[in-house]
């Protein structure tokens, strides 16, 4: 048992180094990483390596929970400044726009393909919803229209929740009837309820309680998301709604050590999206996708060329999009482990046609978003929805400090430390090393000469790599002899 354990945790750490690194590789090409981490799953399964897996249940609640942070990240890693002017358009695309895309879709699996009503239906939730880790990671690299972007974002982080919902309903043995569409229409509105109390209050206790370690910050925030979650389904309003709201309002509040925790969030989802498709992957029988191949060409083509259209023409033609904006609307639309996730619903049910649906979204989502994902920048400029970059909000992770060869660093002075009372030109710290900015009682500012540091203040140094072991020395000595440290050599550690 611990020798299959122990081959198990080297085979995920291998898949997930590998697909960190694969990760370069799909974004110079323009395709979504799933495609590279469902590839992953085929050759670890039964016609590759030859592992053996087909436990649907656990795939499912597994799935979901992946979910859960995918959505978690997209909601606090989302500008409330992009997403406003365009939220009217994603909430119109992710309820009407999926109402009427399951419409259109049944019908046209009804009448081509002779699926019953209920089974055609189900084919539409399970490929109504927009997949956010798909959208977020190919459309955040194109210089689009912003209201555009933010439509597409905002769809893809409220779209889950109808979704899901209408896969349940759809999935459930009970008949169904329209008393079903209020009770549909409450839960949403309770979702974003429990998002908006948790994210409101979350925020709120975040940026006044001080918490002892800065890493503390960041599971913090994302147990706050995924609590909103939870209480959403133990109240039975929609979960996922209230993640992506919660996520949202916490993602734009201004918290300590929010870089922190917007980049935990990042790597959480990165981490959920590996292992997410390549369970998937695994759980797919290649034998069985062979025959899923012609019936998955024409439900996606049904779905991209009539459906996806009709839909986003209901949605946002009241909000005067024009059929440019429309066309790429309707083109971006893509789909990736929601679909696939959803489609292990029925099968866990083990309703009649779950096996052949769960075999055909999976040729749809590989075939189509390969097609789509590849083709976006081109369509873009043929549409002429194309964008002058925007300047994006400026992230630590992401300043272009590994270019200057330069390093960030956090100095706290606690009480009692002999900094205190300390001048800044008494630090005399080496050429290349700079205190920008000095926090001192919740307030940030940049510092002069003749500032007299405090205990409790907190210091930002940049420094090159350089000039950092001579500024860590300096600082060093000037700790150990505060007011002294005018008299010492430049660099000087002393006793």
């Amino acid at each position: 048992m611990s020798h299959q354990l122990d081959l198990a945790i080297l085979i995920g750490a291998i898949v997930i180094i590998t697909g960190a690194i694969a990760v370069r590789l799909s974004t110079r090409l323009g395709l979504p990483s799933l495609l590279v981490y469902l590839g992953f799953g085929l050759v670890l399964g039964e016609a590759g390596i030859g592992i053996q897996f087909s436990d649907v249940d656990l795939t499912r609640h597994l799935g979901l929970g992946a979910l859960i942070l995918i959505v978690a990240e997209g909601g606090l890693s989302s500008r409330w400044s992009t997403v406003r002017p365009a939220l009217a358009a994603g909430i119109l695309l992710a309820t009407v726009g999926v109402v009427v895309s399951v419409g259109v879709l049944g019908a046209l699996l009804h009448l081509l393909l002779g699926f019953d009503w209920r089974l055609a239906f189900l084919y539409g939730a399970v490929l109504s919803s927009t997949d956010a880790a798909a959208v977020f990671s190919t459309l955040r690299r194109l210089p689009l229209r912003p209201k555009l972007v933010a439509a597409l974002e905002a769809e893809s982080g409220m779209n889950d929740a109808i979704a899901v919902l209408l896969v349940l309903l759809l999935s459930s043995s009970e008949a169904m009837g329209w008393v079903e569409v209020p009770i549909a229409i409450a839960e949403l509105a309770g979702g974003a309820l429990v998002g908006i109390a948790i994210g409101g209050a979350g925020a709120w206790g975040l940026a006044r309680v001080a918490l002892p370690a800065a890493g503390l910050y960041p599971l913090a925030a994302v147990a706050l998301t995924v609590l909103a979650y939870s209480l959403g389904a133990l109240t039975h309003v929609s979960g996922f709604l209230a993640i992506y709201v919660a996520g949202i309002i916490i993602g734009n509040a201004r918290l300590p050590h929010r870089q922190a925790i917007l980049g935990f969030a990042d790597g959480l989802g990165w981490l959920s999206q590996i292992g997410l498709f390549v369970l998937l992957g695994l759980l797919a029988s290649p034998g069985h996708l062979i025959h899923a191949v012609i019936p998955g060409l024409v439900v996606g083509a049904a779905l991209l060329l009539v459906a996806r259209p009709v839909s986003v023409a209901f949605s946002v033609t009241p909000l005067r999009y024009g059929w440019r904006e429309q066309a790429f609307l309707s083109w971006a639309g893509l789909r990736g482990a929601v679909p696939i996730v959803l489609a292990t619903v029925p099968l866990s049910e083990r309703l009649a046609g779950a096996n052949d649906l769960f075999n055909v979204v999976f040729v749809v989502v590989v075939v189509y978003t390969l097609g789509q994902g590849g083709t976006l920048p081109p369509v873009a400029r043929w549409l002429r929805v194309t964008a002058a970059s925007q300047p994006s909000e400026l992230r630590v992770e992401t300043a272009p400090l590994d270019r200057l060869q330069a390093d960030l660093l956090e100095l706290e002075i606690p009480v009692g430390s002999r900094l205190n009372g300390v001048h800044l030109d008494e630090l005399r710290l080496p050429v290349g090393a700079v205190v920008t900015m000095v926090l001192r009682d919740d307030e940030g500012f940049v510092p002069e000469r003749t500032t007299r540091l405090r205990a409790g203040d907190s210091l930002l140094i940049v420094t090159t790599h350089d000039a950092r072991p001579a500024a860590e020395a300096r600082l060093a000595a000037v700790s150990r002899r505060g007011l002294l440290a005018r008299w010492l050599p430049d660099g000087r550690v002393a006793d």
